[in-house]
């Protein structure tokens, strides 16, 4: 059945472009490379990030997760990056289950231990979406955390994601089933 509106991005508009390198303010934003696999291996056995992500990984896991990456940007379902800030990685972040049609994304981060406390997350937060509204011309970004987790509510509202809503009992934990708070970030904000 035909749609009765033009879809906001044809196919291709992620696929064709190259992945970037973003750099801003202070942070470099890089595709992942295979020399990371410690740092993803360290996030994901942080306790934290595993009580939010709800994974862990091995090195052979984390290779194969940074193997992926490629494939998801061509077939146009995820975008993935290395945040480093002086040389090192400091965190992660991503467009998860993009909708090009839609013009619409969500977006995923954390943080490494070491750099938490630095607005590393904020900071790469609002570069990626300067990228994804400037150059890829996604109409939304949406983003949601776990009613739980403060930190999160306050990168995205520092980094211009109002609060919009709660969905209860939307994501499960290993603790349980967790109320969602979500933001969103348009590109006429």
């Amino acid at each position: 059945m035909p749609n009765l509106y033009t879809p906001a991005l044809q196919p291709g508009a992620l696929a064709d472009l190259p992945q970037p390198v973003l750099s801003h303010d202070g942070l470099l934003l890089r595709p992942w490379q295979e020399r990371d696999v410690a740092a993803v291996v360290a996030g994901y056995a942080d306790p934290a990030i595993q009580r939010w992500h709800c994974r862990s990984m091995d090195e052979a896991e984390a290779r194969e997760w940074i193997a992926r990456w490629p494939g998801r940007w061509n077939a146009e379902t995820g975008a993935g990056w290395a945040v480093t800030a002086d040389g090192s990685v400091a965190g992660q972040i991503s467009l998860r289950r993009i909708d090009l049609e839609e013009g619409l994304a969500e977006v995923s981060y954390w943080v490494l231990p070491s750099a938490r406390g630095r607005r590393i997350a904020p900071r790469a937060l609002a570069a990626l979406a300067e990228w994804s509204f400037g150059t890829l011309k996604l109409y939304r970004l949406e983003l949601s955390h776990s009613m739980l987790n403060t930190a999160s509510c306050r990168v995205a509202e520092v980094a211009g994601f109002p609060a919009e809503g709660t969905q209860r009992g939307a994501a499960r934990h290993a603790d349980g089933w967790h109320d969602m708070h979500g933001h969103a970030r348009l590109a006429t904000d």
